[in-house]
């Protein structure tokens, strides 16, 4: 069913059926919540900014962006790039997603700064006001009590209950603090992802930990009767859904207004990064059961609080011309990325004044204000997330005022990452494909990031324009991309390079994107120009 069809189709029945994953795209460690007839979700966005996106839907299939929290953290030196720093596999982590009394909290910790921020706004759009908690919580979740008292739950393999101050500037004196689990002497993964719920007058915390004897993610859940009393339970969910043994855990539970719950937790796809899943949850004995029969479906049937509601795609192909005309709010929402469309972020905190952004030519250009050896340092990177389980994305760059080492042109950006560009030498242009190569395929083994890829092909070009394709498969794991350009000679696209193998590693700890990037090895000030992005889901 295509987007023009699916309005129809909503207003014809108001239950139907979801396939799993639901966003196909990277969306890890979400929060979920409800208010009135909206849910919202969050997610971990590390070292992409603007950050902290928060999506929004009105039947948990379908989810379109709604806000991102900031613009920019802290604008330390490695969130900006500068120099050799970086804030890869750091940033912002898993943040927690509440509403209460009339406002949004959001509370998250970044791992690069080792702080714990809060931001808080009235209405989901912003503006939202940034303050930090005294002390650094991994992984929290916030709870506010009947009583108006405010706890915090945190922590990896030992997962403490704090008590906050009614101010949340930091730990109440005096107030409860406490161990409630423990998965100490795990070898693989302990508890952390913790999410925190009162509901009828029970304390729940879901956990995600991996299976001791092997590696495996799964889901658990502890209750108690009291926040001084035991917290008892263990394994909730053990299911890869049928998908390359890769478990489902870490994620949010959430009400629907008919008093149905699910689950939004997330599975690992490989290179494409970690992606939503949605799971129907019952109750037995006060305790939740996820799933059917200890299995996640792959279908379901969900409804809807406003059947006719078209969502917008949350990738998207660009002309750069800005939109025609929307209200305010609309336009806020829409082009939240710094003036571009939401779909949109840039790697690290970008330069603002090495962007120009022509809409009446449809061209977005970007100026090298470093030096650099890799894609990896570039700054003004701009992203969008790659979806499974393929996409293909293509781009018409103007090298015109490229200077001789310079490097233009669209990648998969990754620690692992792969390139097809145009590059000048001695007055020459070329179009070169590049890949990092990997020494393994261990998630836990870091790329080098201070080695530059290889360059597999160098094919001499004429003229200023040209127009270069990627295209990426991620079907069970593969996650291979080719890389190919527009031969004006033989007007048809042409290989160029290898097929490049793609790894979700822990240096980056995001999915895979796509990017469109211009960087300098010998001199600064050259640009590109960018035109006519298209962006094609398999």
């Amino acid at each position: 069913m295509n987007q023009d069809t699916i309005g129809d189709f909503y207003e014809c029945v108001m239950q139907y059926r979801t396939q799993n994953p639901i966003t196909r795209l990277d969306y890890p460690d979400p929060d979920v919540i409800r208010v009135e007839d909206t849910y919202y979700m969050v997610s971990t966005t590390m070292h992409f900014m603007p950050g902290c996106e928060i999506l929004r839907s009105y039947d948990l299939l379908n989810w379109e962006h709604a806000a991102y929290v900031y613009d920019k953290l802290d604008s330390t030196p490695e969130q900006r790039l500068e120099g050799n720093g970086n804030i890869y596999g750091k940033g912002m982590w898993a943040a927690s997603l509440r509403y209460h009394k009339g406002r949004f909290y959001v509370c998250f910790v970044a791992n690069d700064t080792g702080k714990t921020y809060l931001y808080t706004a009235e209405r989901i759009e912003g503006s939202w006001e940034k303050r930090t908690i005294e002390g650094f919580y991994h992984d929290c979740s916030l709870l506010f009590d009947e009583d108006d008292s405010i706890y915090i739950v945190y922590g990896n393999k030992d997962i403490y209950l704090t008590q906050l101050k009614e101010d949340l500037s930091g730990p109440k004196e005096g107030g409860l603090h406490r161990l409630i689990v423990s998965d100490a002497g795990n070898p693989m993964l302990g508890y952390e992802g913790s999410h925190f719920y009162k509901i009828n007058g029970k304390y729940y915390v879901f956990l995600i930990h991996s299976l001791r004897e092997a590696w495996r993610r799964v889901e658990a859940c502890f209750v108690a009767d009291s926040l001084e009393g035991e917290f008892q339970g263990g394994d909730i969910l053990n299911d890869d859904i049928g998908y390359c043994d890769q478990g489902v855990a870490q994620g949010g539970i959430v009400d629907t207004p008919e008093g149905k719950w699910y689950a939004v937790l997330f599975q690992d796809r490989g290179a494409v990064g970690r992606i939503p899943v949605l799971i129907p949850v019952t109750w037995e004995n006060d305790f939740p059961v996820l799933g059917q029969q200890g299995r996640v479906p792959e279908r379901l049937e969900v409804s809807s609080t406003r059947p006719s509601y078209r969502y917008a795609p949350l990738v998207q192909s660009d002309d750069f011309r800005g939109p025609k005309a929307l209200p305010e709010e609309e336009l806020a929402r829409a082009y939240g990325c710094f003036g571009l469309k939401s779909c949109w972020q840039f790697n690290h905190e970008p330069d603002l004044s090495l962007v120009e952004w022509k809409k009446e030519e449809g061209s977005l250009q970007i100026m090298t204000g470093k030096l650099c050896s890799n894609i990896t340092q570039a700054r003004n990177v701009l992203t969008q997330r790659m979806t499974y389980p393929g996409c293909g994305c293509e781009v018409t760059v103007d090298i015109t005022h490229l200077k001789d080492g310079d490097v233009a042109g669209i990648c998969a950006l990754q620690g692992i990452y792969g390139y097809i560009g145009v590059t000048r030498r001695a007055g020459k242009a070329y179009v070169v494909m590049v890949g990092k190569e990997a020494e393994d395929a261990d998630m836990n083994a870091f790329s080098k990031a201070a080695e530059s890829g290889r360059e597999w092909e160098a094919v001499p070009i004429e003229g200023n324009r040209i127009r270069l394709k990627m295209d990426a498969d991620f079907t069970g794991m593969k996650d291979e991309v080719k890389f190919c350009y527009f031969d004006r000679s033989e007007v048809a696209y042409k290989n160029v390079g290898i097929t490049h193998k793609l790894y979700f590693k822990l240096d980056h700890f995001t999915g895979c994107r796509v990017g469109l990037f211009v960087y300098s090895t010998k001199e600064t000030g050259g640009r590109a120009t960018f035109t006519d992005f298209v962006y094609k889901e398999r």
